[in-house]
């Protein structure tokens, strides 16, 4: 790919996913920061984290799925598993995103914030259900990710043995 040896094209998957950590890092601060979430607010944090999504999605369909079977073994499967169960986290708490958002569009609290209409109030008697489908999505994402990233790190040490050009 690209004239790049298995290494390199491997040392830039890794950078590519550990840029990720600080765009997800950044884009959940921006929601923790600011109250209320406004349409401009929402947009700002939904930037940080599509690119963070970008960084490792990419490099997961391009570069690690079509190897996965060659690596199968050990630390690729158990790599392979946490990642896998981390995106399934992840669509998990879209689920709850939806609706969350539909609600909020809906009465156009993301243009016009109106401090009297609570979110739980909107969004029927299941909001509170949506909101906990977020919030377990979302740190379930983010302790998996950790996970199959720190897998994934060590696996390219003990294959790549990037340490030897020092």
């Amino acid at each position: 790919m690209f004239g790049l040896s298995e290494t390199a094209i491997s040392a830039l998957v890794v950078l590519a996913v550990t840029i990720s950590f600080p765009c997800f890092l950044y884009g959940a601060w921006i929601m923790i920061d600011n109250d209320p979430i406004t349409w401009d607010i929402l947009v700002w944090h939904l930037k940080y984290i599509l690119v963070g999504l970008a960084l490792t999605t990419i490099p997961m369909l391009f570069w690690m799925l079509p190897r996965l079977l060659q690596q199968f073994g050990g630390f690729g499967v158990f790599h392979a598993v946490i990642g896998l169960h981390a995106y399934a986290f992840l669509l998990f708490g879209f689920t709850g995103i939806v609706r969350i958002f539909r609600a909020k569009w809906r009465h156009d609290l993301y243009h016009d914030y109106d401090e009297d209409v609570l979110l739980d109030e909107i969004g029927g008697e299941r909001m509170d259900h949506w909101r906990a489908r977020l919030r377990i999505g979302v740190v379930g994402y983010v302790v998996l990710w950790i996970g199959a990233y720190l897998t994934g790190l060590a696996k390219f040490f003990i294959r790549y043995d990037p340490l030897r050009f020092l």
